[in-house]
């Protein structure tokens, strides 16, 4: 048995910590600094560190730590409101993205090495950028202190919903390519999740809530419970129904967000996400890209397609939440907050790399474009929210003084 796992986490949590406090010194968010350190130690710069199946397996744990917390946080009368709000975002967040990425993939991608049609892989490739990575948002947002916001659960909903538009469109245009894949199936198992979800919701907020009734002095075995509850949907959404494990995570920790134990549990779970989990999940990203050299074709393109899969988030949620009636400022938050694509595009890019629709060349202009959103959302996210970060910290030396 190899222990070299032990000395890859310490320099994992040493050095995102390192970084996170070097980002924080100039005002940027610390999971900025988590990502460059995933980035460095990787293997597209110094080569110290490679994504180990461990690693891989830690860091989706820390993102589902990460939902359920989001889920525990968000305030359910808020979500409610914005609940029709979240599904236009969702769908304009889709449509644009997805309508932006094949023009472009036109563009570079015209003489298809692949059996497959080369208007198949430019969709396909338009279908890889309608997905939304809504962690980096999470962290990013719960950091800056705007999670539980009118924002922060308008994102939230409409991320939820992006995953499911996503599935979707990933099972359509991969049934064009791979006959196999049932579409009606794969829609049916989508309802029958969120029916089976609903439904195990009810029973298990009742029975927690009136086992958490009683003040007994080892509240921890709620902290196990709760937890067990959250990977046990995690698990039965990805295995059973298909549906993206965060999004049972996140349902996991909505279910429990009402009960009176929440904001104890919610504690233990950062403790335990600061500590470990989280800095894996954020430093296997960058630990991820493996870069080859590339042609200047190559190179225009992932440009290209990292500006598209920017502005097209931005217009697209933007557009959604403007004709919800979100103001300018609140419209931009909203985009901003979903440019992020993670480990999502990534997960979809393979799948359709293995039904042909995506060639090897190609994969390396996602990768880039992946790790640029990842980064570059946390950045975004403090500048279109400075202003009210400014007038929040203005108003607390002002009640200081007062005081």
């Amino acid at each position: 048995m190899s222990y070299h796992f032990l000395l890859d986490l310490a320099i994992i949590l040493m050095s995102t910590k390192l970084l996170g406090i070097i980002t924080k010194r100039f005002h940027m968010p610390q999971v900025v600094g988590a990502l460059f350190a995933g980035l460095l130690l990787g293997p597209a710069v110094l080569n110290i560190l490679k994504e180990t199946e461990f690693i891989k397996q830690m860091s989706e744990l820390g993102v589902i730590a990460l939902m359920f917390t989001a889920g525990l946080e968000t305030d359910m009368v808020e979500m409610k409101k914005s609940g029709k709000a979240a599904t236009i975002i969702a769908i304009l967040g889709v449509l644009v993205p997805l309508i932006g990425g094949f023009l472009i993939a036109t563009v570079f991608n015209k003489d298809g090495e692949l059996a497959t049609p080369v208007v198949l892989q430019n969709i396909f490739i338009g279908v890889i950028l309608t997905a939304t990575s809504v962690s980096i948002t999470v962290e990013t947002l719960k950091e800056l202190g705007k999670l539980s916001g009118k924002v922060g659960n308008a994102i939230l909903g409409a991320a939820i919903i992006d995953d499911i538009l996503g599935i979707i469109a990933l099972t359509i245009i991969t049934s064009l390519a791979d006959t196999s894949v049932n579409i009606t199936w794969v829609l049916t198992k989508i309802v029958l999740f969120f029916v089976f979800a609903g439904l195990v919701g009810i029973l298990f907020y009742k029975f927690f809530k009136s086992w958490t009734m009683r003040d007994d002095e080892d509240r921890r075995r709620y902290v196990i419970v709760a937890f067990v509850f959250c990977l046990l949907l995690a698990y039965i959404a990805e295995e059973f129904f298909g549906v993206a494990d965060i999004t049972g995570a996140f349902i996991g920790g909505l279910i429990i967000s009402n009960t009176i134990k929440r904001d104890y549990i919610e504690r233990r779970f950062e403790t335990m996400s600061y500590l470990l989990l989280s800095p894996i999940f954020f430093a296997s990203i960058g630990l991820a890209v493996e870069l080859e050299s590339m042609s200047l074709h190559l190179i225009l393109f992932s440009i290209a397609l990292l500006l598209i899969a920017v502005i097209t988030k931005i217009i697209g949620c933007g557009l959604g939440a403007k004709l919800c009636g979100y103001a300018n400022k609140e419209a931009l938050q909203i985009g901003t907050g979903m440019i992020s694509r993670g480990e999502v595009a990534l997960i979809v890019a393979t799948k359709g790399a293995a039904v042909g629709l995506l060639s090897t060349e190609l994969f390396a202009p996602i990768v880039i474009m992946v790790v640029a959103t990842t980064i570059l959302t946390p950045i975004f996210l403090k500048l279109v929210f400075k202003s009210e970060l400014t007038d929040s910290t203005l108003s607390k030396r002002a009640s200081a003084k007062v005081a």
